[in-house]
């Protein structure tokens, strides 16, 4: 049996397939063991669990997710690595190894019912497209693990909205960060370390409002305009005044002094609904 998580495996593997690595592709493979059966373990899997797994790459951690669920639907991009992902994991009749652009990806037909268990090594130029193909739409994952850039893991996390990614996140789960990966866990070794989050999620999200696209599109134009201040920058995105819009800040219980980074979810609808419905 092949294991991709010895270094000495992994390049043998991927010389006997002429795989010649990407940097467009973000391909940082895990080369620590004990570091991928933690993460596969820490995703909370059950036995009767399918599996979503966003760019699995030669199947390191692939074949840690196989032996805990039933069903692992192992997609990979990159056509030329295809072949050594199949060899590895040969014999678990549980994956179903996809050839596909996760963004691209019909989950729906995949996990018609929702539920599954998302998880993965996301490249990080994709984290933010990924979180909004995972929970813009229903039905979702009941649960992400995901192994991300640390400092993107740190902003998910944040108590307030450092961005709008991470209100995206804090609507649809409850995003917690489990453990500190570091560079040399991956090879080739990326230029930072990276962090490993779980994200329940919600059964309904975390603010009521009544279209969450434009609540999002409301979020997104505020953060456009982070450094100014709230008063300001409501009198423009709402074509009124700054007095104007700061009373209905204060109406909302929103100092117009404050800044949008510095808002809770509650807030932020409290603000989106002050200034929708008018």
């Amino acid at each position: 049996m092949i294991d991709p998580a010895d270094r000495g495996q992994l390049f043998e593997l991927l010389h006997r397939h002429r795989v010649t690595l990407k940097h467009r592709f973000g391909q940082n493979f895990l080369v620590d063991p004990v570091l991928r059966d933690h993460i596969a373990e820490t995703a909370g899997i059950e036995s009767d669990d399918e599996v979503l797994e966003v760019g699995a790459g030669v199947g390191t951690l692939t074949i840690a997710l196989a032996e805990l669920c039933r069903r692992v639907v192992a997609v990979e991009l990159d056509r030329t690595i295809i072949k050594a992902l199949r060899e590895v994991v040969a014999g678990h009749g549980d994956v179903e190894v996809v050839q596909a652009d996760i963004l691209r990806y019909d989950l729906q037909a995949a996990f018609p019912s929702g539920g599954e268990v998302a998880t993965g090594n996301i490249p990080y130029n994709l984290t933010g497209a990924l979180i909004r193909k995972l929970l813009d739409d229903a039905p979702r994952p009941r649960r992400l693990s995901l192994v991300v850039q640390k400092e993107v893991a740190e902003r998910w996390t944040a108590d307030t909205g450092a961005g709008v990614g991470t209100v995206a996140v804090q609507v649809f789960a409850v995003p917690r960060i489990v453990s500190i990966i570091p560079a040399v866990a991956f090879e080739p070794q990326p230029a930072v370390d990276s962090a490993l989050v779980v994200m329940d999620v919600r059964e309904r999200p975390a603010v009521n409002v009544a279209d969450l696209n434009s609540f999002f599109r409301f979020v997104e134009a505020v953060f456009q305009q982070r450094r100014k201040q709230l008063g300001g920058t409501l009198g423009r995105i709402s074509g009124t005044t700054s007095s104007e819009a700061a009373s209905r800040l204060r109406d909302a219980g929103i100092d117009p002094e404050r800044r949008p980074q510095t808002l809770s979810l509650q807030e932020w609808e409290r603000v989106y609904t002050g200034f929708s419905d008018r």
